[in-house]
């Protein structure tokens, strides 16, 4: 997520480097990342198996830590970016 919202905001979202850069990102998590844990980066690739095979234990941790890895990159971007987190909230 931090890369995508770096890439895809400001000036820098012109031109063919932030597909280079989001495309470098999913193929390098899918190299390291995947053989390690056995998991795939696309939840519903792993929720459907789940529940057609009934092993649905640890299905809750697919929606958790999307939502909070979502969450985090955003306001990771922010804090390095030095733009306020609840800016809706602010009176500046």
């Amino acid at each position: 997520m931090l890369v995508i919202i770096n890439v895809s905001t400001g000036s820098k979202e012109t031109g063919i480097f932030a597909g280079i850069a989001i495309g470098g990102l999913v193929f390098l998590e899918a190299l390291v990342c995947g053989p390690i844990t056995g998991a795939s980066m696309n939840p519903i690739r792993s929720i459907a198996p789940a529940v057609v095979s009934g092993n649905i234990t640890h299905l809750w941790i697919y929606p958790t830590a999307t939502i909070i890895g979502a969450l985090l990159g955003i306001i990771v971007y922010k804090i390095i970016n030095n733009k306020p987190i609840f800016s809706r909230f602010n009176t500046k």
